[in-house]
């Protein structure tokens, strides 16, 4: 297999990351009773179908290396679902559980495509900086959106007790 450049490998890592987001959105919007906050989970889980494609397509295009970014992908995607299983695997398992558990995988999406984004200052991929310039002001959105709307949960949750 390939060895990977620190910029193919961070480019596996936002593939997967995106991957599983799209996957994990889904599993909090089975969390979810408000229809504003399932809209929000649909379309972060579109945005993140959107990123992944975008990833992928350029890690079709690296000659020699496409199976390597991908297994390295999948790797990080993995990783993530079993952090997902282990913090959102119980029955007791609430919307506010699976917000708080979005709250760091977004905020690792975004520091993934940030660290892309600076290597990239180097590298200057055009593919890269294409897809940092798309994904970048999305993962800034979902971090934010979903720090709102935890700290609303939490809100109400205080408020029921």
């Amino acid at each position: 297999m390939a060895e990977l450049t620190p910029l193919e490998e961070k480019l596996a890592e936002v593939l997967g990351l995106a991957q599983a987001a799209s996957q994990v959105t889904e599993k909090v919007a089975k969390l979810v009773e408000a229809d504003e906050q399932r809209t929000l989970l649909d379309r972060m889980s579109d945005e993140a179908r959107a990123t992944a494609d975008r990833a992928e397509r350029i890690a079709s295009a690296r000659e020699g290396r496409k199976t390597a970014i991908l297994d390295k992908a999948r790797e990080t995607k993995s990783e993530l679902h079993e952090m997902a299983q282990t913090y959102l695997g119980g029955d007791d398992v609430d919307a506010l559980d699976g917000f708080e558990f979005l709250s760091m995988a977004e905020a690792g999406e975004l520091a993934h495509v940030e660290v892309i984004e600076k290597i990239n200052e180097t590298e200057r991929d055009t593919d890269i900086d294409e897809l940092v310039r798309f994904v970048k002001p999305i993962q800034e959105r979902h971090v934010g959106v979903v720090r709102e709307t935890t700290l609303a949960l939490a809100a109400e949750e205080a408020q029921e007790s």
